[in-house]
């Protein structure tokens, strides 16, 4: 067993000690209060210190208090470690820093801060632990840019398995928020993350989590306020189940996007969102692809409330591009809407555009039921190229044109 240390790291000008006390095979780390000549500090080597010790086997605590993040942490090869977090997490406002030294996780020439893997993890923030990207800062600096090369997901899950996120709030997430990729048996629950701009400047790709080539899946208790995507299920996903999850601002519950580049198969199956609440977002339960390859299959929408969205219900198989609409090779089958409600910003209800050369098969609408937000007009629900349509449920009023777009700005 190891003995009892205190292990001082980084000794500031005033003689104060960040620590790092080991007793057993726990490691807990205590933030520092004050960096070299007062300026701001970096708990960074210590909390990489402790996991090295600790992370195998073992526990880690981060203790009460302010932890300062001035590096990447590249946490791989874990194996059967209890992380508690009890204090603050806050990432340093050094743009540059972070965009020179994020680490790659392939998808799409994305980025993270933080990434880990390895197996029998578990994370636990007791409601306590709050990360802090300081956000504001990216978001100014990318001018409602898309995409920024090396601007970082906040946490990543990488060739991970058997791993338990829970009890963590996350405020002005500098990018994404969470990221599994390669990754099984996952649960996170417990979650709380806000991502708002109070400039001129939107926030741009703060989605709440997105799955990647990962199976077994499971999420459940999160508010989310993000702007953009809240959880969507990227290529290779398979048995994601999502329940209990009240979406701000957001595109609310997602499937997509797939097929780019479209060289690349992006098989997605076997996905359930339940339970979902949709607060003035752009949509709430919907598909979009590219015109890859792939297939989307066995997807269940089931007690979902849209209040105030945009166009609640939407499938596409040309997002962004408006390209090959109708010659899409990602067949989407299975899809069910059970018990829908609530309101639509506009006329819309439902839109669904399926490729020509791909019809849907297997679409069905149970207890659909949403008014437009003035209640003066009755919701439009467009089709296109929907097998069977007749006895899908689907209350078809008109054509859903190819690259019908996933906002609107009025009645149409």
């Amino acid at each position: 067993m190891k003995s009892t240390i205190l292990a001082p790291l980084l000794a500031l000008a005033t003689g104060a000690l960040a620590a790092l006390n080991v007793t057993g095979s726990t490691c807990t780390v205590t933030p520092l209060a004050t960096g070299p000549d007062g300026k701001e500090p970096d708990d960074t080597p210590q909390i990489l210190e402790a996991f090295r010790q600790c992370g195998r086997d073992g526990k880690v605590v981060l203790t009460e208090g302010l932890f300062h993040i001035g590096q990447v942490m590249d946490l791989q090869n874990l194996e059967r470690v209890d992380v508690e977090i009890h204090g603050t997490l806050r990432w340093s406002a050094d743009i540059q820093y972070w965009l020179r030294n994020s680490i790659g996780v392939e998808y799409a020439q994305r980025s993270t801060a933080w990434r880990v893997g390895g197996r029998d993890i578990s994370f636990r923030g007791f409601g306590k632990a709050l990360f802090d990207g300081q956000g504001q800062l990216w978001y100014d600096e990318n001018r409602s840019g898309s995409n920024q090369a090396g601007r970082p997901i906040s946490f990543t899950l990488w060739h991970a398995t058997n791993v338990l996120i829970d009890g963590i709030t996350w405020r002005q997430a500098q990018f994404w928020h969470t990221f599994v990729a390669y990754s099984e048996n996952v649960t996170m629950t417990n979650l709380d993350m806000n991502a708002t701009s109070n400039s001129q400047w939107s926030t741009v790709n703060t989605d709440g989590t997105d799955t990647w080539n990962s199976k077994d899946v499971f999420i459940s208790n999160w508010t989310v306020t993000c702007g953009d995507d809240c959880i969507a299920v990227k290529g290779n996903s398979t048995n994601i189940q999502v329940s209990n999850v009240h979406c701000y601002e957001s595109g609310c519950a997602t499937i997509g996007s797939l097929g780019n580049p479209s060289n690349v198969a992006d098989y997605v199956k076997d996905v359930t969102f339940d339970n979902i609440t949709c607060t003035h977002s752009s949509n709430a339960a919907w598909i979009k692809t590219y015109s890859g390859t792939g297939y989307v299959k066995n997807i269940t929408f089931s007690n979902i409330v849209a209040e105030n969205v945009n166009q609640p219900i939407y499938v596409t198989p040309c997002i962004y591009t408006g390209q090959g609409c109708d010659s899409s090779r990602i067949p989407i089958s299975d899809v069910r809407w059970i018990n829908v409600t609530g309101t639509s910003r506009y006329n819309i209800a439902s839109a669904i555009h399926c490729s020509a050369s791909n019809p849907c098969t297997g679409f069905s609408f149970e207890n659909v039921n949403i008014t437009t937000l003035a209640g003066s007009t009755a919701p439009k629900y467009l089709c296109s190229n929907i097998n069977d349509q007749a006895n899908t449920g689907i209350p078809c009023t008109g054509t859903c044109p190819a690259n019908w777009p996933q906002q609107l700005t009025g009645n149409r």
